[in-house]
């Protein structure tokens, strides 16, 4: 009888180690954004010479990779970048007009219109009223069409090409390239990144940028 007491209190023991290890990965460590240790400077050179525009604040940096319709990246951006900004830390946005697939566009002649004109300019101003009107009303008035310009295209594609060339970086860091694509650097001079389509990403992200 003890000995089949013991046996019953060791797998109660062992279901309650089971079930604690999965509320602790369910609810926390897999919303942990990943440490960047390879690749650093070909990611670094890759975000830096990309078409970002910023609002130039003076603090820590963090780049989004995006793109206008992704609603992920609009949730973060209307929830957090007010108190980003408000820590000084400098949002800076990288939009990219996407690629069609199996003859679907992903983008329309808008959207690359002014994807070019902000890889050219980094305005933020423009960024602002972009992402301030909805998409399907945004027209890009007075802004050079795309379509039809080689420089321009050439800038659109280079945008793709970026995405091309950090999804196998990213992944060879353990974070799998979506949208919003977030990098930044924590207290420690860590770079940091996370794939943040979950709002249970959100406060590590402020965490680690001393929100």
């Amino acid at each position: 009888m003890t000995r089949t007491r013991a046996l019953v209190a060791l797998v109660l023991v062992l279901i309650a180690a089971a079930v604690g290890g999965w509320a602790f990965w369910h609810y926390e460590a897999r919303w942990w954004p990943k440490t960047v240790t390879r690749h650093q400077a070909q990611i670094v050179r890759i975000l830096e010479s990309s078409g970002w525009a910023s609002p130039g604040l003076q603090g820590k940096r963090l780049y989004m990779v995006s793109f206008r319709t992704c609603p992920d990246c609009i949730r973060f951006t209307e929830e957090e970048f007010p108190k980003l900004h408000a820590k000084g830390v400098d949002t800076r946005v990288i939009e990219i007009a996407r690629r069609d697939r199996n003859g679907v566009s992903k983008s329309t002649p808008a959207e690359r219109a002014t994807v070019a004109q902000l890889w050219l300019t980094h305005d933020w101003k423009l960024l602002q009223a972009w992402e301030a009107a909805p998409a399907d009303a945004w027209k890009a008035q007075g802004i050079p069409p795309a379509d039809g310009d080689m420089a321009r295209t050439a800038v659109i594609e280079a945008g793709r090409k970026m995405v091309d060339d950090l999804t196998p970086l990213m992944k060879a860091n353990g974070v799998k390239f979506a949208y919003p694509l977030l990098v930044w650097w924590d207290d420690k001079g860590r770079m940091r990144a996370c794939a943040c389509e979950k709002r249970e990403t959100y406060r590590f992200v402020r965490r680690e940028l001393d929100i």
